[in-house]
């Protein structure tokens, strides 16, 4: 049950009420302050503190203020009057239960119209920000039609233009013919006005001579008018369409891929079970292939220990299977050997040569886990090396542009740091 307080001080104005409340050595966030029009509770365990005061207050204006082991409240009084005393006088047990109630259903009707309003108002800024946003967006749409229109009417003028400029030129074009044909027509006409014949047993007359080449004045005409005139000077815009695919023979890489063969063939014969080391081994376990799966298992379980030590058999058995080196560098990675995984890397590469498609994915993924080494190792410039390599075998793979990437900001970085 808790304790009653009884010790306080209280002054007044015409206006407004002092109370000051002691909180006996209770921290500060333990206390819980109610007011009301009529009714004042501070619960502040295990001690409570309750009032009913003389008079209505404006809860609304009346403000606490707590600190320093002491709560003072300022009541504002709603009618300027001197009290005679802080609490009512003369209340019984049913009055302060109604007075409770009251109070709390006055709060509760307070705090639902406060939150009403609250969310009004945030319905009104919503709605007001909803509007802004509208009127952003039409603006930003009669820019875009404006910027449209403008473009269409740009390249309607200059298809205009174009047009004008095609049109004279067609007219200087059609003159000229214009005046061939005239030519042509003229030069016709005076070949048709021949003169009448005589008859036979007249003699021809004589004509004067004129020149010597004088007969054939017309008929060189003709040929001068018949000449077309030169044609004019241009230039013709040919586009060839990008070839996607190797013509046959021309660049196919068939003699890459038969040694490829080749060589594969030769490393699966190159096996070395004739060792002493090797007597006590079951007749699976000498099989380079048998070895490499296994050790791919323990990979994928994370026994890299146990993967090595697969790979490692597998190895000395067969020295010329590039995979079994590109696994093993894989286990080296994961077990933070990195000189080892580079060496591992670097041997694959060496016998994944020609390079041709069908170890494409193998060259990749052996400059992705070399290059990751050496970053490892903080050596980000030989570590982009074997990205930009892996890149130029498969440009398409996100994950390895998204990794050369941030090592080309970490080496410009760096580059930046030192230079400052």
């Amino acid at each position: 049950m808790p304790v009653r307080v009884s010790e306080f001080t209280w002054q007044q104005t015409p206006a407004e009420v002092f109370l000051s409340l002691p909180l006996r050595g209770v921290c500060v966030r333990d206390a819980d302050v109610f007011c009301g029009e009529s009714y004042l509770k501070v619960n502040f365990p295990p001690f409570l503190f309750e009032v009913f005061l003389y008079a209505p207050i404006d809860d609304g204006s009346s403000r606490a203020k707590i600190g320093n082991d002491m709560i003072l409240f300022t009541l504002c009084k709603k009618e300027p009057v001197m009290w005679e005393t802080l609490s009512m006088p003369s209340v019984d047990k049913e009055m302060m239960q109604r007075i409770r109630e009251k109070s709390i259903l006055q709060a509760q009707e307070k705090a639902k119209e406060a939150t009403e309003a609250k969310s009004a108002a945030k319905r009104e800024d919503q709605r007001y920000a909803l509007g802004v946003m509208m009127k952003i967006e039409e603006e930003e749409r009669k820019k875009i039609e404006e910027m449209k229109e403008n473009e269409r009417k740009k390249a309607t003028r200059e298809l205009e233009a174009w047009k004008e400029c095609q049109r004279q030129a067609e007219e200087q074009t059609r003159i000229p013919r214009k005046e061939k044909c005239q030519r042509g027509k003229q030069a016709q006409e005076r070949g048709a006005l021949k003169p009448p014949s005589l008859p036979s047993k007249a003699p021809p007359p004589r004509l004067p001579q004129r020149g010597r080449n004088w007969e054939n004045i017309f008929s060189e005409k003709v040929k001068e008018d018949g000449i077309p005139a030169p044609r004019s000077a241009g230039s013709i815009h040919i586009s060839f369409t990008p070839r996607a695919f190797p013509t046959a023979l021309r660049e196919s890489q068939l003699a890459e891929e038969e040694e490829w063969l080749h060589k594969q063939a030769e490393a699966r014969r190159a096996m070395s079970t004739d060792l002493p080391e090797f007597c006590d081994l079951k007749e699976e376990e000498k099989n380079p292939d048998w070895l490499k799966e296994k050790g791919n298992k323990l990979f994928a379980t994370g026994n890299y220990l146990a993967a090595v030590d697969a790979y490692n058999l597998a190895i000395r058995l067969n020295r010329k299977i590039p995979l079994l080196y590109l696994n093993r560098a894989a286990c080296h990675l994961k077990l933070r050997n990195l000189h080892k995984a580079i060496e591992d890397s670097s041997k694959a590469l060496e016998l994944l040569t020609p390079p041709v498609s069908d170890n494409a994915s193998a060259r990749m993924k052996a400059h992705v886990r070399r290059g990751t080494a050496f970053c490892q190792l903080e050596l980000y410039v030989e570590g982009l090396q074997d990205y930009e390599a892996a890149l130029k075998i498969n440009p398409a793979n996100a994950f390895v542009q998204k990794d050369a990437e941030k090592i080309r900001t970490i080496i410009q970085g760096t580059a930046l740091k030192s230079h400052d």
